[in-house]
C-alpha cells in the first residue's frame, strides 16, 4: 500500500511548516470555545431554556457532521479533493470561510435573530472542519510517522492554549459590559474575522512542505482502528463540549460554588488550560529522553510553569486552587503509568474522567467543582491518541480516514442538547452531566481495543528520541 509522506521544498522547513500549523490550531481553538461564552450570553438575550441555548453547539458542531460527510461522499465518487489540490490550498479555503461566519455574526446581531446566530456558527464551523481535515493528518504526516502522536498532542496544546484564553478574554468582553444584548458580539467576532483573513493570506503566500500520497484508496471504511476510532472521537467531543457547555452555570448552581457569570468564566480556565496542560506533558510522556528521570524533571518543570500560567491568568492564589494541583499531580502519575503508550494513556485517562465525573456531578461546594474542571487535564491527549490511532496503517486512505474522524464531531452537537433537555426536565442541571460517563467508558474501550492491535509499524505508539 503506497504511503502518503511530506516532501520538503527548497527554502522550507518542518520545523517552519509546524509552527505555522501551530498557529492555525490555536486560533480556531479559541474560536470553538467562545461558543462556552454564546450560550449563557445568548440564553439570557433571547430568554432561551437550556435546550435552546444548546443549539449553539448544535448549529455548531452539526456542520462538522454535514461538511465531512459531503466530503466523504464526494472522495469515494470523484476522488479525495485534498490529493488534487493540496493541503495548503484547503487551508486558505477553510480559512476564508471561517472569516465568512464570523462576518455574518455582524448581520446577526443588527437583526437581532437568535437563527442568523445559528447560521453564522454554521458557516464558521463549516470553515473550521476543512481546517480540521486538512491541518490534523498533514501535522500527523508532517516529519516521520513514529512521532505523529507527540507533534499532534503539541499542536494540540497551542489550540488549548486558544481554549484556556477563549473564556478569559471574550468573557471580559461579552460578560464585562453587565449587559445582555447581542451588539457586544460585533467586535469580537469582526476582529476574528481579520486573524482569519490574515491568516489565509499568510498561509497564501508562503512555502510550506508538500504532501506527496500514493493512488487513492476508497476503503478507509474497512479498517476497524478506523470505525471504533469514529465512535471514539463522537464520545470525546460529546463529553468536552457538554462539560464546557455547562460549566459555567454549574458553578453558579449554590449547591457548587454559586458564582456569578463574570467569576465562573476565570474558573472555566482551568478546564480548558488544564487541556492545554495535559497536551504539553504529553507531548514529554510521549517522547523519549536520555533517561525516565530526565523525562519526568521536564514533565515536572513543565506542569509548574504551565500552573503559574494559569493562576496568573485567573489572578487566583494556591490556596484557591489546591485542590488543582494534586489533581494535577494524579495526571502526572497517569502519564507516568502509561509509559508513553497512547492506547494505555485512553483507557487510562477515560476511566478517571468517568469517576471526576460521577463526583462532580452528584458531589457539592469545591469537590464537585474541582472534579468538574480536573476533567479537562484528563481530556488533554485523547484527541490526539484517538486521531493518530484511528488513521494510523491507512496510507493513501488517510485523508478520506481524516474526514470520517472529523466527522464524528457531530457528538458536540447531539450530547450537549441532550444534556440540556435533562437539565430542563427531572434530572437537573447538576446531574445532566451523568450522561457523559458512557462517553468515557467506551473511549476506555478503545484504548484497551487499539492496545490489542497488531500494527504494521510498532513504533507509532511508542515514540523514539528526537520526536
Amino acid at each position: 500500500m503506497p504511503l502518503i509522506t511530506a516532501r520538503q521544498n527548497k527554502g522550507t522547513s518542518y520545523v517552519f511548516a509546524f509552527a505555522v500549523m501551530t498557529a492555525l490550531f490555536f486560533l480556531w481553538g479559541f474560536v470553538t470555545v467562545m461558543n462556552d461564552i454564546l450560550m449563557p450570553h445568548l440564553k439570557d438575550a433571547f430568554k432561551l431554556s437550556n435546550t435552546e441555548s444548546a443549539l449553539v453547539q448544535f448549529a455548531f458542531f452539526i456542520a462538522y457532521g454535514v461538511v465531512s460527510l459531503i466530503y466523504y461522499l464526494w472522495s469515494v465518487t470523484y476522488g479525495d479533493p485534498i490529493s488534487k489540490i493540496g493541503y495548503r490550498p484547503g487551508m486558505v479555503i477553510a480559512l476564508g470561510i471561517c472569516s465568512m461566519g464570523c462576518v455574518l455574526f455582524y448581520a446577526a446581531a443588527e437583526m437581532e435573530t437568535y437563527g442568523w446566530f445559528l447560521a453564522a456558527l454554521f458557516v464558521l464551523a463549516s470553515g473550521i472542519t476543512l481546517l480540521q481535515i486538512t491541518a490534523n493528518p498533514y501535522v500527523a504526516l508532517l516529519g516521520k510517522p513514529e512521532g505523529a502522536s507527540g507533534r499532534l498532542n503539541l499542536s494540540q496544546g497551542f489550540n488549548s492554549l486558544g481554549t484556556a484564553l477563549a473564556p478569559l478574554l471574550g468573557g471580559a468582553i461579552v460578560f464585562g459590559t453587565g449587559k445582555v444584548e447581542v451588539d457586544v458580539l460585533k467586535l469580537p467576532y469582526l476582529l476574528l474575522a481579520l486573524s482569519f483573513i490574515a491568516a489565509a493570506t499568510i498561509l497564501g503566500i508562503m512555502k510550506l512542505p508538500e504532501v506527496q500520497s500514493g493512488s487513492m484508496s476508497r476503503d478507509a471504511f474497512r479498517y476497524p482502528q478506523l470505525r471504533l476510532g469514529m465512535i471514539a472521537i463522537f464520545a470525546y467531543v460529546g463529553a468536552e463540549v457538554t462539560i464546557g457547555s455547562f460549566a459555567i452555570r454549574f458553578m453558579g448552581l449554590p449547591e457548587v460554588a454559586g458564582l456569578p457569570k463574570h467569576e465562573a468564566d476565570a474558573f472555566l480556565v482551568y478546564y480548558w488550560g488544564g487541556a492545554m496542560t495535559g497536551r504539553f506533558l504529553g507531548t514529554l510522556a510521549l517522547s523519549q529522553f536520555s533517561s525516565a528521570i530526565n523525562r519526568v524533571l521536564a514533565m515536572l518543570g513543565t506542569a509548574i510553569l504551565l500552573t503559574a500560567f494559569l493562576l496568573l491568568l485567573t489572578g487566583k492564589n494556591v490556596q484557591e486552587a489546591w485542590p488543582y494541583f494534586i489533581l494535577l499531580l494524579i495526571n502526572m502519575l497517569g502519564f507516568i503509568a502509561g509509559r508513553g503508550n497512547a492506547s494505555r494513556l485512553l483507557l487510562l485517562f477515560a476511566l478517571i474522567a468517568a469517576v471526576l465525573i460521577a463526583v462532580a456531578s452528584l458531589g457539592a461546594g469545591n469537590i464537585a467543582l474541582w472534579a468538574l474542571l480536573a476533567a479537562g487535564l484528563f481530556n488533554s491527549v485523547m484527541w490526539s491518541n484517538i486521531f493518530t490511532l484511528g488513521i494510523r496503517d491507512l496510507g493513501p486512505s488517510t485523508s478520506q480516514g481524516s474526514s470520517l474522524l472529523v466527522m464524528m464531531i457531530i457528538g458536540g452537537a447531539l450530547w450537549p442538547l441532550l444534556a440540556g433537555g435533562l437539565a430542563d426536565g427531572s434530572f437537573g442541571l447538576q446531574k445532566c452531566l451523568l450522561i457523559v460517563i458512557p462517553c468515557y467508558l467506551y473511549i476506555a474501550f478503545y484504548g484497551w481495543f487499539t492496545g490489542r492491535m497488531k500494527w504494521a509499524d510498532t513504533s507509532v505508539t511508542h515514540t523514539k528520541p528526537g520526536h
